[in-house]
């Protein structure tokens, strides 16, 4: 009854019969297990019975509850929910002198002191997995006299509570003195050199722990940027007083470096400042390597994350200079650093956005592999890859990715109802209640549904060469009606968003955001903006649409087969004309999803391919309104509606796509500089637009083709009938001839760049790290690893870090990079010579006719 109420079925009714239920069970047999209590709590917390819990808490069957601070924070609770603040307030006392380290019984502690109900607000599945580490609060409806009395009472406790404290590494009760100093600014009781000096004291207990900025970043979020930088400014000044314990000092200064970063600091320095900001951090690592000496191999080293800020600094400066040096460099370190200690997973991630932004894509999935991804791990991590692999010609990488992946939700959805009936039979009730909600959000998952769609959209680019092929596909995929009902129902769908996007760098805060494709603008990614509302609009645009594409291709393979039925002519038209019907609803509802009307949309499309308008009315959606051409263009084979549009006959839509492939595709290719000088670029794009609008173009070649090619005895054609099909071979003819010159042209761009001598291009990339003598620019980092590398110090750093120290060669790098580069042209070339082949069988049947 408790899952059907938590589903959304049933509400108080059932509530309140489980809660009878419950009743004459106790009353029969008692309650045996502190699961089943826990239970009975929350059915009536749920109808907000608060008294009628605290009651059976307090009496025989709260002895179920063994441990003593687990019973005190459901007391503590429940008094609070049931407005009884002031001995809510005592309970939680008595939990944190039991638990001093226990943060969120300070912050209930404080929200009962204060009369603030914040803290137990309901969790939904819509929740984030990070949820934010700024602490709501009210405190408005308090009056000056009872603020401080009770931030007082606050004090002195917290106070007690550090004089107590055996351990000195609990940070709880310096943490609680930070949140006292944050509330009384808030509420207006001191000015924020309080909570500075407050934040100083702390920097000067636990500055040297890897988890000082992610403590303190809640309390700088309240103060102005100007006492940031003076917080800042200080910590600096305290920078000649490190600690005499080496690990310790080094710890210090890597929190300085991390508190810039989280400041932003690092963004108001000059090139200069951030060159030579690097260059220290790379000597802090080189002298501090000697403190990793004895490690085992697994065990993180010291300093170990200067490398990942040293990354962070080179890329802004590629960022900032649009000097490919800095990016080489970036990746220089990193894979420094992989050399040294094989089991960084930071490493790894920084290492495969990089090599996706330089168009390595198979080096990238190579780093992400190497991650080891499984299990609930694919939902929270694989969006590091999957979006760059969708937009590339890596198919068998891709479909391997999506496999796994769908795998693990099929595979946990169909058991996870075998580990509820598990934990029911073990009696372990709240996790039956954990594992459903749980299945719940993966099934609400926003990747799980865009992997859903992309799946059988890769099926269809893998066939798209082959007609029989495709129509196979599209024939196990019911014709892609199942998903134009997807695309009907994903407007009323909830989405999850179950990434873990802390992990990812800072120029990639989330998928659809890439800063460097950008010019510099200088910003601060601390705080990071909640895009969730932002991203489900999104997503929503992206499912719908492309759910849209296995019916419309099938759809526009249908209408292209004029010539296939015999009968049924009406009016020089040969195709059902519920095909038609249904093609020009999913068209009408395909420019709407674009933001205009059928009528609008042609406009567009007509304006720009005569050159009337320029592909910037197109947006940033240029793969879906050139897939909107063709598939305009397979419906207008047998409809007049638009016979007369702008001039349009039906050759002349066949020339409308032809141009707009052409000119779009081609004045990419021939503005493109060379891979390996120009990161990113244009190759996804160029990719997609092959691969889709150009694809689907060909599968409504090869329809027709197939379609005017004799089969058998066939009536003797009318005279317009003759005329009808002469123009529609000329436009055929024509579209082939256009589409090989185009993939002709993209080919030869591709093999010319494979066939680029390796020498050269490794020259390119590792050329700007030589220093030869300059102070400035690219290579100062590298020069230090370089110059370490060239004499290692065995008996300072131990055997290991000394042979492994041997084995990085830069050289070796810069030879994956251009591989991995190779890899995904050779594979793009391959595609097009594919497509190649087939229109020139398509050329010579069309000779035929």
């Amino acid at each position: 009854m408790s899952l059907m109420v938590l589903c959304g079925n049933g509400g108080e009714k059932l509530l309140l019969l489980a809660e009878g239920l419950l009743k004459k069970h106790v009353a029969s047999h008692s309650l045996h297990e502190p699961e089943a209590l826990i239970v009975y709590f929350s059915i009536l917390e749920q109808q907000e019975k608060y008294s009628d819990a605290l009651e059976i808490l307090t009496g025989k069957l709260g002895s179920l509850l063994m441990i003593e601070v687990d019973k005190l924070r459901i007391q503590g609770k429940l008094l609070a929910r049931a407005g009884d603040y002031a001995t809510a307030a005592n309970v939680y006392q008595k939990i944190l002198e039991l638990c001093a380290d226990d943060w969120e019984a300070f912050l209930h502690y404080l929200g009962c002191l204060f009369e603030d109900d914040s803290c137990w607000s309901n969790e939904t599945i819509n929740a984030p997995i990070h949820p934010p580490k700024f602490v709501e609060c009210k405190l408005t409806h308090l009056t000056d006299e009872v603020f401080d009395s009770r931030i007082s009472n606050a004090s002195a406790f917290v106070q007690k509570l550090r004089a107590e404290a055996s351990n000195d590494s609990l940070r709880n009760p310096y943490l609680a003195h930070l949140e006292i100093e944050r509330r009384k600014f808030l509420f207006g009781k001191n000015n924020d050199d309080d909570l500075i000096e407050a934040l100083l004291q702390y920097y000067s207990r636990f500055g040297h722990l890897a988890c000082f900025t992610s403590d303190v970043e809640a309390f700088l979020q309240v103060v102005s940027p100007e006492k940031k930088m003076e917080f800042l400014d200080k910590l600096m000044k305290n920078s000649n007083s490190l600690s005499a314990v080496p690990t310790k000092a080094l710890g210090q200064s890597i929190t300085l470096l991390k508190t810039q970063e989280l400041i932003g600091n690092m963004f108001r320095l000059s090139v200069g400042e951030l060159e030579g900001s690097a260059v220290q951090m790379a000597e802090l690592y080189r002298k501090n390597l000697p403190l990793s000496k004895e490690l085992d191999p697994q065990e993180s080293m010291h300093g170990e994350e200067l490398l990942s800020i040293v990354c962070n600094v080179l890329v802004q400066l590629f960022w900032r200079t649009r000097n490919l040096g800095y990016f080489v460099e970036a990746i220089m370190v990193l894979e420094f650093g992989l050399t040294i200690r094989r089991y960084v997973w930071q490493y790894k991630i920084l290492l495969l956005h990089l090599y996706s932004h330089f168009g390595a894509l198979s080096l990238a999935y190579e780093r992400y592999k190497s991650l080891d991804v499984k299990n609930i791990l694919m939902e929270t991590v694989s969006h590091h890859m999957l979006p760059q692999m969708l937009a590339s010609p890596l198919w068998a990488d891709l479909s391997n990715l999506i496999k796994d992946y769908l795998k693990f939700m099929d595979d946990h959805f169909r058991e996870s109802a075998d580990l509820t009936f598990l934990a029911y039979r073990h009696r372990n009730y709240s996790k039956v209640i954990e594992f459903v909600q749980f299945k719940e959000r993966l099934q609400h998952s926003n990747q799980y549904l865009v992997a859903r769609v992309e799946s059988p959209i890769l099926q269809l680019k893998q066939s798209a060469d082959n007609i029989e092929e495709e129509e196979s596909i599209l024939e196990s995929l019911k014709c892609g009606i199942d998903f134009v009902e997807l695309s009907n129902e994903i407007g009323s769908k909830s989405l999850t968003f179950n990434e873990d996007f802390q992990s990812r760098p800072w120029w990639t805060p989330t998928k659809e955001k890439n800063y460097l494709l950008g010019p510099f603008e200088g910003i601060s990614y601390y705080p990071k903006e909640n895009l969730t509302k932002e991203r489900e609009a999104n997503v929503r645009g992206i499912v719908e649409r492309k759910s849209l594409l296995p019916r419309m291709i099938y759809l526009s393979i249908q209408s292209a087969s004029v010539l296939q039925k015999d009968s049924s002519e009406i009016n020089g038209s040969l195709a059902d004309p519920k095909i038609s019907s249904e093609l020009k609803t999913l068209l009408e509802r395909y420019a709407k999803m674009l933001g205009f009307s059928l009528n609008d949309a042609v406009d567009v499309v007509v304006g720009v391919s005569h050159g009337l308008k320029s592909y910037e009315a197109f947006g940033s959606d240029i793969i879906d309104w050139l897939n909107f051409a063709v598939f305009f263009n397979a419906w207008n084979l047998n409809s007049h509606e638009f016979g007369q549009h702008g001039g349009e006959c039906t050759p002349g839509s066949w020339h409308l796509v032809n141009s707009l492939l052409e000119s779009y595709i081609l004045g990419k290719v021939r503005s493109m500089e060379p891979l390996i000088q120009s990161p990113q670029g244009d190759l996804p794009i160029l990719v997609q637009l092959v691969t889709e609008p150009l694809a689907w173009h060909g599968l409504v070649i090869q329809s027709c083709v197939r379609s005017c090619l004799p089969s058998g005895k066939k009536k003797k054609k009318s005279g317009s009938m003759d005329q009808s099909l002469s123009l529609l071979t000329h436009a055929i003819r024509d579209a082939i001839q256009s589409l090989c010159g185009i993939l002709e042209e993209v080919a030869k761009w591709s093999q010319d760049q494979i066939n680029s001598p390796e020498d050269n291009k490794i020259d390119i990339l590792v050329s700007p790290l030589r220093r030869n003598g300059q102070d400035e620019g690219p290579g100062q980092v590298f020069h230090i690893f370089e110059t370490l590398v060239s004499s290692p110090n065995e008996t300072e750093l131990g055997n290991r870090i000394s042979q492994a120290l041997r084995d990085w060669s830069p050289v070796d790098v810069a030879r994956k990079i251009v591989s991995g580069q190779c890899t995904v042209l050779s594979e793009f070339w391959r595609i097009c010579e594919s497509k190649i082949k087939s229109l020139k069988t398509l050329k010579q049947q069309i000779a035929q006719v």
